[in-house]
């Protein structure tokens, strides 16, 4: 294997693993949510974070096997997280003040989001190969569309949280 394969090869790795830790936070996030959409959301993120890791594993085999991605290899759907609740109910609006867990794993979540984003851009941008470049930059698009929904949530929901939960002087 030369220096370029053996650099993608890493780089397959340590983002199956990344993907796993992803998988496991947006489980345990689904069955600590008290909110029914929250749990439904979060299910959802865990899955398509098992979907990448699947996806990813299939280019790591194929590069060992062969010395190339696997061209044919595609990711699975994604989840809708458009409007401006991406991930929760409006129902959390009556118990803000108590989502303590909720609001942490929105934090959470955005900041996983962002250094997966931004693992796979450096990814891409540090690739030879316009398929393993292009493979990166999906990935960074799909990680960017997670982030922004939780983004999106925390920003609808974080005022009202600080005052309810006395973090703001309002």
């Amino acid at each position: 294997m030369d220096a370029s394969a053996r650099a993608t090869a890493e780089a397959l790795m340590r983002a199956i693993k990344a993907e796993g830790d992803g998988h496991h936070f947006y489980i345990m996030a689904a069955k600590s949510s008290q909110d029914a959409k929250g749990r439904e959301v979060f299910e959802r993120l865990a899955e398509e974070e098992l979907d990448h890791q699947r996806f990813l594993s299939v280019h790591y085999r194929s590069l060992l096997e062969t010395g190339r991605i696997d061209s044919a290899a595609r990711l699975g759907p994604r989840a809708d997280l458009s409007g401006e609740s991406p991930i929760f109910s409006e129902e959390i609006r009556g118990r803000l003040a108590e989502a303590h867990f909720e609001m942490s794993a929105l934090s959470i979540g955005i900041q996983l989001e962002l250094a997966a984003m931004g693992y796979y851009r450096d990814a891409a941008v540090k690739s030879d190969g316009p398929e393993v470049k292009r493979l990166f930059e999906e990935l960074a698009d799909w990680e960017a569309g997670h982030y922004r929904a939780l983004l999106r949530q925390q920003e609808a929901l974080r005022d009202d949280y600080w005052s309810g939960s006395g973090f703001s002087p309002f």
